[in-house]
């Protein structure tokens, strides 16, 4: 029992590991070599929610539950789920990515620059904190970066699947902060790709 056990934790870690592997889609990283600053935008076109057939239906599946059980409970989900992109995920990204170069090697900012990476977000799985149960949020990603005003002229394009962010020790009950955490993991992932390749 101790020995199958101890496999299913091996194979939940393996699969772990590697669901959070970069693929390379495009470029190599040897195109950045010299570039330190990234204007990094975020983009949520056709994001995918699982189970569900878009995220319009998974508004409606939400809001209508919310709504069923307090009146405008509906309208602030939806509120937050969008406003929360800006007010956490992008803060979050920024802050987990700068903070591996304490010496300003790298950075990412939302101020213009000559480098974009764009950050485009194909599934959000929201996750769940019902206090006995939960599941970490995910995310699919990818980034590209290209010199701003020239998106076709693609430098590196790469992707991660599965990409979970930690709890707050299981306080994490607001869907907005157990996304962050999977931008926070994105980020950290990125940064550490572009510390053993292109620096």
């Amino acid at each position: 029992m101790k020995k199958q056990f101890v496999s299913a934790l091996l194979l939940f870690i393996t699969l772990n590991v590697s669901a959070q592997r970069l693929k390379i889609n495009e470029g190599d990283f040897k195109n950045l070599k010299g570039i330190n600053t990234y204007s990094v935008v975020f983009d949520y076109t056709d994001v995918q929610i699982p189970k569900f057939e878009n995220e319009e239906a998974f508004l409606k599946d939400k809001m209508d539950k919310r709504e069923e059980k307090k009146a405008g409970d509906g309208e602030r989900f939806k509120n937050e789920w969008f406003s929360d992109r800006p007010d956490r995920y992008h803060p979050k990204f920024i802050e987990s990515f700068n903070k591996r170069f304490e010496n300003g090697e790298l950075s990412v900012t939302e101020d213009a620059a000559d480098y974009t990476m764009e950050i485009h977000t194909t599934k959000i799985y929201p996750g769940y904190n019902v206090g006995i149960v939960r599941h970490n949020a995910e995310i699919d990603a990818s980034f590209t970066i290209y010199k701003t005003g020239d998106k076709d002229n693609i430098l590196f394009s790469g992707s991660y699947k599965d990409v979970q962010g930690n709890g707050a020790m299981g306080y994490d009950y607001n869907s907005g902060y157990r996304i962050s955490e999977c931008y926070a993991k994105l980020a950290k992932n990125i940064a550490q790709e572009f510390d053993k390749k292109v620096l």
